[in-house]
């Protein structure tokens, strides 16, 4: 080997390492330049309103590059899977009966601070899946199969549970159970519907194409990257732009970093029992949440300062799959 494919081996090895810590780091540092630089204010519209439009489409990019490589007879349901499924139910339904005791509903005595506290965490638990989950359990050792099948799934119970609780938390008029059901079903399902029919098409129609594709699925871990940056882009704007009190923020922050500790380690737990494997995967499928439609879900039906706990979520769920790709021997990078 030479010194250039020495040197070229070793700056993939960190990037691979580092990538979610510079995705992240410019993904903040973007915003806020473009942000606090009076004259670069017309610059920083017009890189938020790309980066809303473009980073759905690197996540469908990334989902199509992983559905590529699962057959719909990968998709097997799993018994974790339904422990998982009933562990999000139950402590997304346990915050929520929290957040309308606190809020004085229920004959207590009113903590709107306190409610808005559990309403950030009942938010955390019904999160669906991120897309990227794959990229991340696949490098680590987990099944990208079996995440691909919960992806589907906690989408799902995301969809027929949120249009049940939210308005118990947040009672609004107009809208029926139905009406909340389409819309938040074309929001979860709209960016994995297309990729899944586009790359299983070309499975059983193309099956030489979807070989040739099949190669490229280690561009799904650059693109996340680049999408991640994306995110955190926004993510810091909806921070900003919030004006939360600082207090609130970090009461919110730390609310993020619980449960978000909290999740990888109970998905660890509860598919420990069925193998390493499968341990792995279920606390990358359990932790890593779409925190986009966190902030979505908080603008939309909650308190809008609620939406604050999607950015910072984004930011403890990724240093702790940072230090997850650091941990891998370096020869898993080459």
């Amino acid at each position: 080997m030479s010194n250039s494919e020495g040197r070229l081996r070793a700056a993939k090895s960190f990037l691979r390492s580092w990538m979610l810590v510079i995705s992240m780091t410019l993904g903040v540092g973007v915003f806020l330049i473009l942000y606090y630089v009076p004259s670069l204010s017309e610059a920083e519209k017009v890189y938020s309103s790309l980066a809303r439009e473009l980073q759905p489409v690197f996540v469908g990019i990334m989902l199509f590059l992983q559905f590529n490589v699962t057959a719909p007879a990968d998709l097997k349901l799993h018994r974790w899977h339904a422990r998982l499924l009933l562990v999000q139910a139950l402590l997304f339904g346990a915050f929520a009966l929290l957040a309308v005791a606190l809020s004085g509903r229920l004959g207590l005595t009113a903590l709107p601070q306190a409610a808005l506290l559990a309403e950030c965490a009942m938010l955390c638990f019904i999160c669906p899946t991120a897309a990227a989950s794959g990229v991340i359990t696949s490098r680590i050792g987990g099944s990208l199969q079996q995440g691909m099948a919960y992806l589907l799934l906690s989408d799902l119970l995301a969809t027929l549970l949120i249009p049940v609780i939210i308005p118990l938390v947040h009672p609004a008029e107009g809208m029926s159970y139905l009406q909340r059901l389409l819309v938040i079903g074309e929001r979860v399902f709209s960016i994995l519907v297309l990729p899944c029919a586009l790359a299983w098409f070309i499975r059983f129609v193309f099956p030489g194409v979807q070989r040739w594709l099949a190669r490229y699925l280690g561009w799904a871990f650059w693109v996340w990257g680049i999408s991640l940056m994306l995110a955190m882009s926004l993510a810091t704007r909806s921070l900003v732009l919030s004006h939360t009190p600082f207090w609130i923020a970090v009461l919110i922050a730390l609310v993020a970093l619980v449960t978000c500790l909290l999740q990888f380690w109970m998905g660890r737990k509860v598919a420990g029992r069925f193998g390493k494997v499968e341990s792995i995967t279920s606390a990358q499928v359990l932790g890593q949440k779409n925190t986009g439609f966190l902030i979505w879900l908080g603008l939309g039906y909650l308190t809008p300062v609620t939406s604050v706990v999607g950015g910072v979520y984004a930011i403890w769920q990724n240093l702790v799959n940072s230090r997850e790709l650091q941990q891998i021997e370096p020869s898993r990078h080459l």
